[in-house]
């Protein structure tokens, strides 16, 4: 059975509203144990949609990288992020409806209608929006955002893995693979773990038990 591809059904019944400007909205980044929650916002041009869009996971990562030059060759975009420390202050989930609304509100241009990954819209969006579930895998709109994030969210990691070496975030982007907790046991918890998420939030503990 072929996976579906997104396609441009959503952003076409919305043009044919007369909402001419829709955007796909996207984050990345809510399980990793370290480093910021991204998204991004995509208005694409219905004459001029890169080709090979589709979920970012389903994507190579050479792939991934010719579609981010194609994407903002092509499209509107506007990336933002949320920080650990807001991330540990509210929730992930907060935290990524936060990462949105800064995307959106980041936009150059105000979009008429915005298409939302996921089943719950952000309190801060009050756009006409629409939540699409698997809309990765759906609107080309909402593939374009998922990419854009996933590549821009990837590279802060690897940047900071040359600050913080032995954790893998340049090839585990600070999710929770063996290694990264292994280090996270053996090398401690850095300014960018998130000290609410329940490994990070475990060592914490050890470690003070073991001070007192």
């Amino acid at each position: 059975m072929t996976k579906p591809v997104p396609d441009f059904s959503f952003e076409t019944a919305a043009i044919a509203r007369g909402q001419s400007l829709v955007a796909g909205v996207d984050e990345v980044g809510r399980g990793p144990l370290a480093g910021p929650v991204t998204a991004a916002a995509v208005i694409l041009d219905p004459d001029n949609i890169p080709e090979g869009l589709n979920d970012s996971k389903a994507l190579s990562a050479r792939k991934r990288e010719a579609l981010w030059d194609a994407i903002h060759d092509a499209a509107t975009v506007s990336i933002a992020h949320a920080t650990v420390e807001e991330i540990d202050e509210h929730n992930i989930l907060r935290a990524s409806h936060i990462a949105m609304e800064r995307a959106v509100a980041g936009l150059s241009v105000q979009p008429d209608h915005l298409l939302i990954d996921g089943n719950q819209t952000p309190r801060g969006l009050t756009l006409s929006s629409e939540t699409i579930v698997k809309g990765d895998a759906r609107s080309l709109s909402i593939s374009a955002a998922s990419i854009v994030a996933k590549i821009c969210r990837d590279r802060i990691m690897v940047d900071l893995a040359q600050h913080y070496p032995g954790y893998g975030w340049e090839t585990n982007a600070g999710y929770p693979s063996k290694s990264h907790r292994l280090a996270l046991q053996n090398l401690g918890v850095t300014p960018h773990h998130r000290r609410s998420f329940k490994p990070v939030h475990n060592i914490l503990y050890q470690q003070k038990n073991v001070s007192d």
